[in-house]
């Protein structure tokens, strides 16, 4: 079992929508925050507005960083190590999307993607569980998507990034499991976060508004059934019944998935 109180815990991407009620849930389960983003000050104003409200746990500090390139990360991991103490558990959280057709996407857009959704990970990951695995504990958790199972015509990139966060995270478990260090993949359905009107680029952006908000899943009910998860350990974690039913339909039923797509 993972413990969350007292727990020091890292989350990237604090101030979107999962990342603000990661805060809130995890105050409230007596946790120690590092909350990054990438505009401190409207980071620091919201986690001050959440403390507020939350008289449990403590957020031990903000900081702005820009998490699309190397250097951010390495800004990052230096600011955290400044501070001397241990991070137990960390959130790969921050995540940006994108809309259209693979070849009308603008090439920086896709590139900065990928490096936000997929590299941004990786670096942390490797920069802060060396520690981990020198103290035999340590848990390490990626926001992948369902898009890492189930693709669709304009997502290719987001998807292209999902797909690789779940391989890195099933590989990393059998890496880090030989010291004691945990890894957990999160795949939940569109939820009613700002990604989901993330910006569209050509013709199959034309008509289209962004996912459906009627159709996308409540944050506070995902993030407390993934906190459930992340507590029991599990590798995988689908924590919504429209992720787990797509998935299951994605490995069993494949073609049916295909026509219902």
């Amino acid at each position: 079992m993972t413990k969350l109180s007292n727990a020091v815990i890292l989350i990237t991407g604090a101030n979107g929508g999962f990342g603000r009620e990661f805060t809130r849930q995890l105050l409230q389960a007596g946790s120690r925050l590092i909350l990054t983003d990438i505009d401190e000050q409207e980071l620091s104003a919201q986690a001050m507005t959440i403390k507020q409200k939350i008289i449990t746990g403590e957020i031990i500090a903000c900081f702005g960083e820009d998490l699309s390139n190397i250097q951010g990360c390495n800004n990052l991991d230096q600011k955290v190590k400044a501070l001397n103490i241990d991070v137990d558990i960390l959130i790969n959280n921050a995540g940006i999307g994108l809309y259209g057709r693979m070849d009308e996407v603008p090439t920086d857009e896709w590139e900065k993607l990928m490096q936000v959704n997929l590299l941004s990970p990786m670096r942390l990951t490797t920069l802060l569980i060396k520690d981990m695995i020198h103290r035999q504990q340590g848990h390490i958790v990626n926001i992948s998507s369902l898009a890492g199972w189930v693709s669709t015509a304009g997502m290719a990139h987001y998807d292209t990034s999902k797909f690789g966060l779940r391989g890195f995270s099933e590989a990393l478990y059998q890496e880090a499991k030989p010291y004691h260090v945990k890894v957990t993949a999160v795949y939940p359905f569109f939820s009613r976060t700002p990604i989901i009107k993330s910006k569209g680029y050509g013709t199959l952006a034309q008509n289209y508004d962004g996912f459906p908000e009627n159709l996308a899943t409540n944050p506070d009910d995902v993030i407390r059934s993934i906190i459930k998860g992340i507590i029991k350990n599990k590798l995988s974690i689908f924590p919504d019944k429209q992720a787990l039913i797509l998935h299951l339909l994605k490995r069993y039923c494949p073609d049916l998935l295909n026509l219902i797509m």
